[in-house]
């Protein structure tokens, strides 16, 4: 009997894809990865951070030739000279970036084919506890709106079942829901 799995839909190896899913069945193990950025300050609100190599799939992946390279900055508003997004503007990035690809792995897995997919990100912000004005308000988002704009051939129930499916196993709506231990040391 053929399969009627598809090679490839929305640009993901269908094949692969199930391949992968299978063998962290098999090997729970391999599903574990450590991923690093490198970031220096360059003057006033500015950063560069390098990202290149990680642990993952049970070895040090060395596939990257060269590290990516992402600029940070501030807009004047803020003291900053534009070089960049800022921090909490990257943050909107990783999120939307992270549905993305849940969205068009999880929708390829099913056999649903994606015309077109984007989504627009709003996150309210207050700045008085960065400026330690005040300890009351904290000092990230205090909340997030993601709007989803789907082209797909499958009923719209069937796009709120995927929509609500990825905002579940994404893991930067993981981070960003759910308090996250971070470890912090200083080097001289």
């Amino acid at each position: 009997m053929k399969s009627t799995t598809p090679a490839s839909l929305n640009g993901v190896n269908v094949q692969q894809l199930l391949d992968t899913v299978n063998a962290v069945k098999s090997n729970p193990d391999i599903a574990r990865f450590r991923f690093r950025a490198e970031t220096d300050w360059i003057e006033g609100g500015r950063s560069r951070t390098t990202i290149q190599g990680f642990y993952g799939a049970g070895q040090e992946d060395t596939s990257r030739g060269r590290p990516f390279v992402l600029e940070g900055d501030e807009p004047p508003v803020l003291l900053g000279t534009n070089a960049g997004p800022n921090a909490v503007e990257a943050v909107l990035h990783a999120l939307a970036s992270c549905l993305a690809v849940g969205f068009v792995y999880n929708a390829a897995a099913r056999g649903i084919k994606v015309e077109s997919l984007g989504f627009r990100l709003e996150g309210d912000l207050d700045l008085h506890a960065f400026l330690g004005l005040s300890d009351r308000i904290r000092p990230g988002y205090q909340n997030i709106k993601v709007t989803y704009r789907v082209k797909a051939d499958a009923p719209r129930e069937q796009i709120v079942e995927l929509c609500n499916y990825v905002q579940k196993t994404s893991p930067v709506m993981d981070i960003i829901r759910n308090p996250v231990p971070v470890t912090v040391a200083l080097e001289s």
